[in-house]
């Protein structure tokens, strides 16, 4: 019988596993999937010379994280790659907005739209350099962040933090147009935004957009060398390494609950795994709460406020295989990892706010990837590994193009929509559907099948908006990893703070079970030998 149990091989519950295991802990891993990794994983389904991240692909915050930075990956293999630029939003009149990796780069291609705006991104830089590195360990530690917290509080007073708190609480659009007199750093900000289920006009898509691009100027948008597929299994090594066991294969139906504590899980295969000290769920709060947990076992209350959880924008993903790199008209979009594809912010806001009305969008916004232009590996020498995505309803109420597409999913309605992202592509790179050695696509119910947290293809877990996250996360009054069970610990993006590739869910649930066996100063101490 193994200390902890972690349902979930993605990176949350890899991180959580390998916490465990540095504190002296046994631990076992059960992933439903046939191979680990979640949402973080690569093939060669596309095409057998091209690697393809099959979701998440570029890792700004895993980057950042002193979370996955204390794991020290690359003594397991894990190693890291930049395209030239990192981020590029061409407009169909020519003009491109960018991000370099060096801000002086960046402020003087933003001088293009307004001359004002370079001194303008390099203020909005230096602030976060002031503030950025308190302010990443403030969200990726327990809420509530005392310690962090307070060290946050103290550098934001001394950089006059009240008006950055006031800049980041408004919606990304007015932050824009604030911070902005020209097109250029409005596009950066409100496309990051929308990274995220954050409308231009939503409260707080300014501090997400400006997190993320900050983040981009700061650490990147890196990837793994050789496919996303490289970061899980540096994190399955590293934990094998120290007596962890992953097991594939092995879905988890219900979590075993005696007078009121986790005492282990059962598979779908009838086995009964039991667990000495902690079962930690890398699953999504409603699957850990109406599938996993019986009902007789969890507040009413909790159970009613489950009722209103909120999942963020569904996800259609488009992989192809390009005979040859993409021929963008903007030649600054040549050497961008991530491209976004929308004509400027109020195309954005179209975007947003049919998805608000259950709209299929016409013209939808893309986050398109180059994968051979950030990682050499990826495919042969002159070709180019790409993928693409792009946000839709959960609930689909009409479509405000001309396919008719109702949700059903078939391949007719599938094969409609690729094409129309391909459309959005092809109004700025003219020429490259002729490059298509071979396309896949991944529509919502083909991503969830694919990884169970991915309901309909939400990427973040749930919304990332105000009213879903810090202590109203997963629901109001929670916040923290603990649940109603003793010893069971909610370890995925559900949980504080929330989606992205940083580790940070899985590692405030695997300190809260170690603080609960009073264990947590054996971690700090060992993390830091």
């Amino acid at each position: 019988m193994p200390d902890a149990v972690v349902i979930g091989s993605g990176p949350n519950g890899l991180v959580a596993a390998n916490l465990l295991a540095d504190a002296g802990w046994s631990v076992e891993v059960l992933e439903a999937q046939s191979e680990p990794g979640g949402a973080v994983r690569s093939d060669r389904g596309v095409h057998p010379e091209y690697v393809s991240d099959l979701f998440s692909a570029f890792y700004p915050l895993a980057a950042a994280s002193p979370v996955l930075a204390h794991l020290d990956l690359a003594a397991d293999g894990l190693r890291w790659s930049h395209a030239p630029r990192v981020l590029a939003h061409p407009l169909t009149d020519g003009r491109c907005a960018v991000l370099e990796r060096r801000v002086h780069d960046t402020s003087a291609g933003l001088a293009a739209f307004a001359a004002n705006d370079a001194n303008a991104w390099q203020d909005m830089y230096d602030e976060w350099c002031r503030v950025g590195p308190d302010l990443v360990r403030t969200l990726f530690t327990p809420f509530p962040p005392v310690r962090a917290g307070l060290r946050l509080a103290r550098t934001l007073r001394a950089s006059g933090g009240l008006r950055l708190a006031r800049d980041l609480s408004l919606p990304v659009r007015r932050l824009g147009e604030e911070r902005f007199e020209g097109e250029g750093g409005r596009l950066l900000l409100a496309g990051n935004a929308l990274h995220a289920d954050l409308a231009p006009e939503a409260a707080g898509s300014g501090g997400f957009g400006w997190l993320m691009s900050m983040l981009g100027q700061s650490h990147g948008f890196p990837v793994p060398v050789g496919g996303a597929g490289a970061l899980t299994a540096a994190l399955v090594r590293r934990l094998q390494r120290r007596g962890g066991v992953v097991r594939c294969g092995e879905r988890v139906v219900s979590v075993d609950v005696r007078n009121g504590a986790a005492v282990g899980v059962r598979t779908a295969g009838g086995e009964t795994i039991g667990a000495r000290r902690a079962v930690l769920a890398a699953v999504s709060a409603p699957a850990l709460y109406r599938d996993l947990v019986a009902e007789e076992h969890l507040p009413s209350r909790l159970l009613r406020d489950l009722e209103r959880f909120q999942w963020d924008f569904a996800t259609f993903k488009v992989d192809w295989a390009l005979s040859r790199p993409v021929p963008w008209t903007a030649p600054q979009a040549v050497g961008a990892g991530t491209v976004h594809l929308a004509d400027g912010v109020d195309a954005l806001t179209r975007f947003a706010s049919q998805i608000a009305t259950g709209a299929v969008p016409d013209a939808p916004f893309v986050l398109f990837g180059q994968m051979t232009t950030a990682d050499a590996a990826r495919s042969p020498a002159g070709t180019e590994s790409a993928w693409a995505y792009t946000h839709l309803p959960q609930h689909i109420g009409s479509d405000a193009g001309p396919d008719h597409i109702t949700g059903r999913w078939d391949a007719g309605e599938q094969e409609a929509f690729a094409d129309r992202v391909e459309a959005q592509v092809e109004r700025v790179a003219p020429g490259f559907r002729a490059l298509v050695r071979a396309r896949r696509i991944l529509a919502p119910p083909t991503l969830q099948a694919m990884d169970q947290n991915l309901h309909n293809g939400a990427i973040n877990n749930g919304t990332a908006a105000l009213h879903q996250q810090a202590f109203f996360r997963p629901v109001p009054g929670t916040g923290r990893p603990e649940t109603p069970v003793k010893g069971l610990y909610l370890a995925s993006a559900a949980a504080h703070p929330g989606g992205g590739v940083h580790g940070a869910p899985g590692a405030n649930a695997a300190r809260a079970a170690l603080r609960r066996h009073g264990l947590h100063r054996l971690l700090h101490r060992a993390q830091r030998i």
